[in-house]
């Protein structure tokens, strides 16, 4: 299992970076971890400990459960993707959680992102503390939350919580 959480690991790295840097996810990527998910649940390796149809049901509630954003024009089609995909990692038990905890990084970012631009206004400074006088996580004129990163970073907290919690016992 070791194995299967580096490369659970490295993909979700990889799903962050992209996210961060471009605000897209390849599907060359999520079909990569896709397939990573699926096969370590076929040899009973995978990191969250999933069967081939947990890994199945849960790819399939994260799909669903993230879709009507995407249809409102809410979320782009990478996070249902990317939520999706860590439904195979992770089966159905934590999808609630990781959608909480990264909706909740979501807000923090956002208010973040409205703090800035309200002192840059308010002081009259055309320098920000972020980046670049430009806030964190803005990418030209766009300043969608990568909220991609976000859900994989708390799929990897999880996965880091129950390794300690193993480690404890």
């Amino acid at each position: 299992m070791l194995l299967s959480s580096a490369v659970f690991v490295v993909w979700a790295a990889l799903v962050a970076w992209f996210d961060c840097r471009t605000r897209r996810v390849a599907n060359r990527l999520v079909a990569v971890g896709a397939a990573a998910a699926f096969a370590c649940a076929a040899v009973h390796a995978a990191p969250f400990g999933v069967a081939p149809a947990a890994a199945a049901l849960g790819a399939l509630v994260g799909c669903a459960a993230l879709l009507p954003f995407f249809a409102f024009g809410l979320m782009g089609a990478a996070d249902v993707k990317v939520f999706a995909v860590l439904g195979a990692w992770c089966g159905t038990g934590p999808l609630l959680g990781l959608w909480v905890a990264a909706s909740l990084a979501a807000a923090v970012h956002a208010l973040t992102l409205l703090a800035s631009e309200r002192w840059r206004a308010c002081s009259g400074v055309r320098w920000s503390p972020w980046r670049n006088g430009q806030p964190a996580f803005e990418i030209g004129t766009r300043r969608a939350t990568p909220y991609a990163a976000l859900l994989v970073g708390a799929a990897s907290l999880h996965l880091l919580g129950g390794a300690l919690q193993g480690a404890v016992h």
